[in-house]
């Protein structure tokens, strides 16, 4: 049996009275670089392929160049198609930075202010150029696929009349995800890949030039996502996700908190830095919601080849999810 098929409660974390408070640190191995997306076990991958029915498959990557301009002081993408001869073209990508469109937070884009990144690696560890631990590299030999699972919170708030705006910063509580999985019918397994939409994408393309110019702005930024705290912890952690994701640029509420206090940490934090689990950002959600609404069926087979780049820090996510 593998050390992990019984995992700790969150109340049960830390596993050792040394490491930091919260972490899943060792829980998959004292040398683990990979962090939850061990929950997925061969026997959880062969039973999601059995939940294609229809064939219609889901593509989740945003366009390259979206949003406009980029959120967070990103880099715009430079694109080339350079001739190599007659009839022979390449493609040359410049100021390419992986996170400025659809992604995954890998285990060196964020650690915790206290403790440091996953499983106690050092800043001084990531910033090495020698140095390729935790990098996004081991998730993508490995792949990602697993049963994928959809929250549609906006389609929930608007069935029963909860005012909600995914441009307006609000926290959306365990509470309400918990509620709105239960309206869809939605039960949860361990090794699950949740992906929460909340519109965000919808409503930002509806922007004008100038409106998503001043959204770009230091500091502008206010998108609704999972609210920060205790309760947003456990749910997430008790539940023994594989990876998070939504259509949001934070997967959690935004601006994010700064590092001082406990509930007002950000959820990055604790979620990438201390437990090691995929945050998903800006996935294109809206079509498969659609689909699920439509026959009421709220879980898919989905899979996730990130960029194989040594060291790597993110990567969009080339994510599919298959009904």
């Amino acid at each position: 049996m593998n050390s992990f098929e019984r995992l700790p409660s969150f109340d049960e974390l830390p596993i050792k009275p040394d490491y930091p408070p919260c972490s899943a640190w060792g829980v998959f191995g004292e040398d683990d670089e990979i962090g939850t997306l061990n929950l997925l076990t061969p026997e959880r991958v062969a039973a999601a392929a059995g939940l294609v029915k229809t064939g219609e498959v889901f593509a989740m990557n945003w366009e390259l160049e979206q949003p406009n301009p980029p959120l967070f002081m990103r880099q715009v993408l430079n694109h080339t198609i350079h001739r190599r001869r007659r009839n022979v073209f390449d493609d040359i990508y410049n100021n390419f930075n992986t996170q400025s469109s659809s992604q995954w937070d890998g285990l060196r884009h964020f650690g915790n202010p206290k403790f440091g990144f996953y499983n106690g690696v050092t800043e001084e560890q990531i910033a090495d150029p020698a140095n390729s631990i935790n990098g996004i590299h081991h998730w993508a030999r490995r792949g990602i696929a697993g049963r994928g699972v959809l929250i549609d919170f906006q389609r929930f708030a608007a069935a029963h009349g909860i005012p909600f705006s995914p441009g307006e910063g609000t926290g959306i509580t365990a509470g309400q995800l918990q509620a709105a999985a239960d309206w869809q019918g939605l039960k949860f397994q361990t090794g699950d890949i949740l992906l929460l939409r909340t519109g965000w994408i919808e409503w930002y393309t509806g922007l004008n030039e100038a409106e998503r110019s001043q959204l770009a702005e230091p500091g502008a930024l206010k998108a609704s996502g999972v609210a920060q705290g205790e309760d947003s912890l456990r749910f997430l952690w008790d539940n023994h996700f594989a990876a998070v994701a939504s259509d949001t640029p934070s997967f959690e509420t935004a601006p994010l908190p700064g590092p001082a206090g406990d509930s007002g940490e950000a959820l990055h934090n604790t979620i990438i830095g201390l437990w090691g689990m995929p945050i998903g950002e800006m996935f294109t959600l809206d079509a498969l919601a659609g689909a699920c609404a439509a026959d009421r069926r709220y879980e898919f087979f989905f899979t996730s080849a990130p960029l194989n780049k040594l060291g790597g820090v993110a990567s969009p996510p080339n994510a599919l999810a298959i009904k």
